[in-house]
């Protein structure tokens, strides 16, 4: 059939949805138009071994023979003579159906029961004997089937190959029309070229080989739509080659559909399976595929699935040689790294030569969170780390916003594989396809642009060369990383004690209202801008107090209180002086624990100082007390060195402050909390210098100008 002639027939099939405007929608009329081309399809291809399925259920029927599905599936053949793997053994048919239009909707329903049970099964998915029921109360049935009948879906005029392409097209159009719900499973057709591009163009020496075997899987495969673009790429390049597909998703229309996809083309080897993926893994028995892709639902929130997922080790991905990743998981409202990890415990094992571990690969589309979101030591960036410290994320794309329906943020295609080539290890390549793209004429929900064929190629052939430019960027692994410390300035407090300061504390403590008379006595009302000295002489005045003025209580109480008076006669001042924490006589720090990868060549007490120890006397050193409100945070790339950078970065800007020993404590023996996150935005910015004042000031006179014209005309 050549390609009008196909499209004549999509068009021709679509026309026919105008018959269900009044009771249904727009986006509604997928639910009837799915399910009676599907029906139409298997009615056409059965059609040549149809009598003889008959005789032979009528027999085996007679003798009550057992598991008649399994015989008469194989009784059931095409025009080449090749086994269906489904038949229908009713003596109804599409033309029978037409000729008795007052009992069309009994008819047709015991048309459907008449098929093997994995058509049946699909049915049910369909949910399709409610439509049969809503389109006879509105008088409709008779007239869509009629129509049907005359549709020629035969095998010898549309071939299997041609129907998937027909049957993929009028998907398309229906989630088109669907506009607020299409993206939920329905991904453009450029984008999965393109995925399947940058999947498979890097094999086309192994895919084109004599009789090559490959396995596909789409965990979140919806319709089906990206494993029969993967298909018909393979089948473009050889037309020999095995290819078998593997999908599961969890709706069950979408999983009719791309059931019913897999058996319009007879691919009996291949299978789609409804469940959830993350939960209810119906592939749990393949340990490994050749090339898996997906495009899993953005920001879904995986909490009923979570003691489930937690339970299962399996599910965590495997990395080279069999590492499998057991760190956190991602926030609990956005479980999109779940399926990737889903997809890399699928991936075969790799060794260079060995065709008994081949290694995968894999594509996955997200959008910008799984980038970026989590700092160090979340799950997020947890699995980034995984992923890129096993060398498995070879390139990610950015593609532009506006390209999908329900949807107008920007996304990104993510490439994860075990195998990377030689010229790709230890390396991460980056691609702005962001302003690439062609605006629609119409848009079609939130989609307003799209791909050409030209951006295609051009995508393609970037990410095969893995050259520098404008758009492309090559990182090694560890530019990612980065090292997350704590940064501390010393708390300073004034001391002073006010008429507000001694109201508040006596509300608490009204037992201590002499000993305060003592220390106002003492200290007078004027600020003290050293909280060390003010507390030690406070601490004097209590020691010294007569006998039957009562103190400091002991035990926590005491603790209690001591806190209360500091909290009322202070205020934090960056005039005062540091508060001392902790006074060391003869400290040593482990240097090596805290820098494994060699002691920064500095002297002691510079050493010291960076790590908050001030030097206090012949080998005394004071810790102070660090304000809360000034804490901070560094995140330094993991290429460089930790001292230098915060030489260079903090210190001049913040003389007093000091790294937080506690944030270098790090269990790989790195130094600091590690993370890892991919910023497009600051890889490919271009600064842009602002316009000269003189330009900015002229075009605001013209503008000035203008109104004044403007207004002289309405007062004239």
């Amino acid at each position: 059939m050549t390609n009008s002639n196909f499209q004549q027939l999509a068009n021709f099939i679509w026309s026919v949805a105008d018959l269900l405007r009044g009771p249904y929608r727009p986006p509604q009329y997928e639910r009837v138009m799915l399910p009676l081309t599907v029906l139409r399809r298997f009615d056409a291809v059965l059609a040549s071994s149809k009598d003889e399925v008959l005789k032979r259920y009528e027999a085996l029927k007679a003798k009550n023979t057992p598991n008649i599905d399994a015989i008469l599936n194989n009784l059931a053949k095409d025009e080449d003579g090749r086994s269906l793997g489904f038949h229908n053994h009713s003596q109804l048919d599409f033309y029978k159906l037409k000729g008795d239009p007052d009992n069309i909707g009994r008819h047709l329903e015991d048309y459907i029961q008449g098929f093997s049970e994995n058509v049946r099964k699909i049915f049910e998915r369909f949910e399709f004997s409610k439509e049969i029921e809503k389109l006879e109360e509105s008088n409709r049935l008779y007239q869509v089937v009629a129509q049907f009948a005359e549709i020629d879906l035969h095998p010898r005029r549309v071939d299997n190959i041609t129907m998937g392409l027909v049957f993929e097209d009028l998907i398309r159009r229906f989630n088109e029309s669907a506009n607020e719900t299409a993206g939920d499973h329905f991904t453009p057709r450029e984008v999965i070229q393109l995925m399947v591009n940058l999947l498979l163009e890097p094999d086309t020496d192994v895919l084109t080989q004599a009789g090559v075997i490959v396995t596909i899987c789409d965990p979140a495969c919806g319709t089906g739509g990206m494993l029969a673009e993967a298909q018909n790429w393979i089948r473009a390049h050889n037309e020999q080659a095995t290819v078998k597909v593997y999908g599961q998703d969890y709706n069950p229309r979408s999983y009719a559909v791309a059931a019913s996809d897999l058996l319009i083309k007879g691919q009996k080897d291949s299978r789609v399976e409804l469940g959830n993926t993350l939960i209810d893994d119906r592939f749990e028995d393949m340990h490994w595929f050749d090339y898996l892709l997906a495009n899993p639902p953005f920001g879904v929130d995986w909490k009923a699935e979570k003691k489930e997922i937690d339970r299962w080790p399996s599910f965590r991905g495997q990395g080279p040689n069999g590492q499998i990743y057991r760190g956190k998981l991602p926030r609990i409202n956005d479980g999109a790294l779940l399926f990737l990890l889903h997809m890399i415990s699928k991936f075969a094992d790799y060794q260079s030569g060995n065709k008994d571990l081949p290694g995968s690969r894999a594509a996955i589309v997200f959008n910008g969170s799984p980038l970026f979101t989590g700092g160090a030591g979340s799950g997020e960036s947890e699995i980034r780390r995984w992923i890129i410290e096993h060398d498995m994320l070879e390139a990610i794309v950015a593609l532009p916003e506006q390209m999908f329906y329900n949807t107008g943020i920007g996304t990104f295609i993510w490439v994860v594989t075990n195998r990377k080539a030689g010229h790709r290890k230890g390396k991460i390549q980056l691609i702005d396809a962001r302003e690439r793209y062609t605006p629609m004429k119409r848009s079609l929900g939130d989609k307003r642009r799209y791909l050409d064929h030209t951006a295609l190629e051009l995508i393609t052939r970037e990410h095969g060369s893995m050259e520098e430019s404008q758009t492309s960027r090559v990182f090694d692994n560890a530019d990612f990383g980065y090292r997350r410390i704590t940064v501390l300035r010393p708390l300073r407090l004034r001391f002073q004690i006010t008429e507000d300061a001694c109201e508040r504390f006596l509300n608490t403590c009204p037992e201590l209202y002499d000993a305060l008379l003592a220390v106002q006595d003492a200290l007078d009302s004027e600020p003290l801008l050293d909280w060390n000295e003010t507390w030690d002489a406070v601490q004097q005045i209590f020691r010294t107090l007569p006998d039957d003025v009562e103190g400091w209580a002991k035990g926590a109480k005491g603790t209690a209180q001591k806190k209360i008076f500091r909290d009322c006669f202070t205020v934090t001042d960056p005039e005062a002086a540091p508060v001392i924490a902790k006074r060391h006589i003869k400290f040593t720090l482990d240097e090596e624990a805290l820098f494994p990868q060699g002691v920064p060549p500095l002297e002691d007490e510079a050493f010291y100082a960076l790590l908050g120890l001030h030097a206090a006397g012949k080998g005394k050193h004071v810790e102070y007390e660090p304000d809360p409100a000034l804490k901070d945070f560094e995140s330094i790339p993991l290429k460089e060195d930790i001292v230098s950078y915060f030489q260079r970065e903090v210190q001049p800007y913040v003389s007093d402050a000091w790294i937080d020993r506690e944030t270098l404590d790090e269990q790989d023996g790195g130094i600091g909390k590690v993370g890892y996150e991919i910023n497009f935005n600051r890889v490919f910015f271009q600064y842009q210098p602002p316009r000269p004042l003189a330009e900015i000031d002229a075009d605001l006179a013209k503008v000035e100008k203008r109104i004044l014209g403007l207004l002289r005309e309405v007062t004239e």
